[in-house]
């Protein structure tokens, strides 16, 4: 099964994808898309909407995973990041997807680190879940960790009958 996870944000929007087989997870593809805070916001959003497109596109996953929208510092940035998630659903839904949703506390549980871990913990599991380095930035290896995440939370639905 082929996931792809995503971990949304206006400046750095993180994909990752991976292949699950009998509870082995393995690197297809991963990166990010990169936004300039001086730009205007509808340019951003597009740009985010665009190369989700294209990643979706070219990987052709079976199921996909998300960052849930948690509590944020204050208003206006959970409100950026939302209109960065709603780009990020749309794109999802050009194909067909109603992503899984998780939020980081469950992604920290599920890949091996603690509840309160800290970006460079979660990238250290994630790196030894797939065997290998990832490069880009801390958004790259957060969308990995929703994707296996999600394949995980996937199989065990399977497993018990609920998909």
């Amino acid at each position: 099964m082929r996931v792809f996870g995503i971990d949304p944000g206006c400046t750095v929007t993180g994909f990752g994808v991976v292949e699950s087989h009998r509870g082995r997870v393995t690197l297809v593809d991963a990166g990010c898309i990169r936004t300039k805070a001086s730009e205007p916001m509808t340019t951003r959003l597009h740009r985010i909407y665009l190369g989700l497109v294209d990643a979706l596109e070219r990987n052709n996953p079976d199921t996909v995973g998300i960052e849930a929208i948690f509590h944020h510092k204050n208003a206006q940035s959970a409100l950026i990041l939302g209109q960065a998630r709603g780009v990020a659903l749309l794109a999802t839904a050009k194909f067909g997807f109603e992503p899984a949703e998780y939020n980081p506390m469950v992604v920290k549980r599920s890949v091996g680190a603690h509840g309160r871990a800290d970006k460079k913990a979660l990238a250290k599991m994630v790196c030894m879940l797939l065997g290998t380095q990832v490069e880009g930035p801390a958004d790259v290896t957060d969308a990995l960790a929703i994707a296996i995440t999600h394949a995980a939370h996937y199989r065990a639905q399977a497993i018990v009958g609920v998909r």
